[in-house]
């Protein structure tokens, strides 16, 4: 392997060590804790163990996070009142309020995220929030995008005039992520092209990419020959495939063919310990951030 790893388990713990000094002093001004809902939906066994994850990280940095389960069997509407009430602090101050995806497909999710107050929303998807994203003064970021862009600054890729393709246009990933390079100032002012499935042409244009993100869910997607030599690769993608020799007959990979492209690139994101990671670092700072709007402190 020829690319430069981009550890982000390690710079999760970094991100991690300087919430916690935050916390704390947060705790000491506001006489009590950042606190994190999320709402947990069915017994779906990748959605627990994500749920778990979030909840672990919260209580290394000095967070409260608590997890509301609700039956698979529950309708929109039951969900938007559990989200009204959490809101409402009935059951505490509620800093913070994530729905866990996906949700059951009877229930429509965009009602169920539409809930969630603007000010509380720390997964960065109410509409308030993308537009103030869109204008170029975000408040709360899609966790998985604002990670992709610290992972960029810490590894010292530069952005700025550099092309920037992203495969997928999802409102999650793709589309802030666009936006985040595109923006003014650190981390940004790239020129960013976004591909998706009716994309023509798809191996020629991330042949053009600086910085070549993979944002789709499809295993193996990214190839050696779609390469540019030296770029920075990021892999965004999580996905579990069949393999006898691992344990449990099972192994999770990301959508780029790791190790070929890491004969080509100039850095690259592992996954497993890539970008999830810091995903749920970013979480945890917008949890911060939404604890120290609701007392008058934070920096908007």
């Amino acid at each position: 392997m020829t690319a430069k790893l981009l550890d982000g388990k390690a710079l999760a713990g970094r991100i991690e060590d300087s919430l916690r000094d935050e916390v704390t002093t947060f705790s000491r001004m506001a006489g009590r804790v950042p606190r994190l809902v999320v709402v947990l939906v069915g017994e779906m066994a990748a959605s627990a163990s994500y749920v778990k994850s979030k909840a672990s990280a919260a209580a290394r940095v000095g967070i409260e996070a608590d997890v509301v389960r609700v039956p698979a069997t529950a309708d929109t509407e039951a969900l938007v009142e559990l989200v009204g009430a959490l809101a409402r602090d009935e059951q505490g101050p509620a800093d913070g309020i994530l729905v866990q995806l996906p949700l059951p497909g009877h229930v429509d999710t965009q009602r169920v995220l539409d809930a969630v107050p603007a000010d509380r929303d720390v997964d960065g998807f109410h509409p308030e929030n993308a537009g103030l994203l869109s204008q170029g003064r975000p408040r709360f970021v899609p966790c998985t995008a604002a990670g992709v862009q610290r992972m960029l600054i810490d590894a010292g890729v530069e952005t700025a005039g550099k092309h920037a393709v992203i495969i997928g246009r999802s409102d999650i990933v793709g589309k802030p992520l666009a936006l985040l390079l595109a923006s003014r100032g650190t981390g940004g002012d790239a020129t960013v092209t976004i591909c998706h499935s009716r994309s023509e042409n798809l191996a020629a244009i991330c042949r053009q990419a600086d910085i070549l993100v993979a944002a789709v869910g499809k295993p193996g997607l990214v190839t050696a020959d779609m390469v540019k030599p030296g770029a920075a690769v990021i892999d965004v993608g999580i996905n579990r495939i069949a393999d006898p020799a691992a344990k449990g007959g099972s192994r999770l990979v990301g959508d780029v063919d790791f190790a070929p492209v890491a004969e080509v690139a100039g850095a690259i994101s592992p996954v497993p310990g890539g970008v999830g990671p810091l995903t749920v670092a970013m979480l945890l700072a917008n949890t911060l951030l939404a604890a120290e709007l609701r007392i008058g402190q934070g920096p908007r």
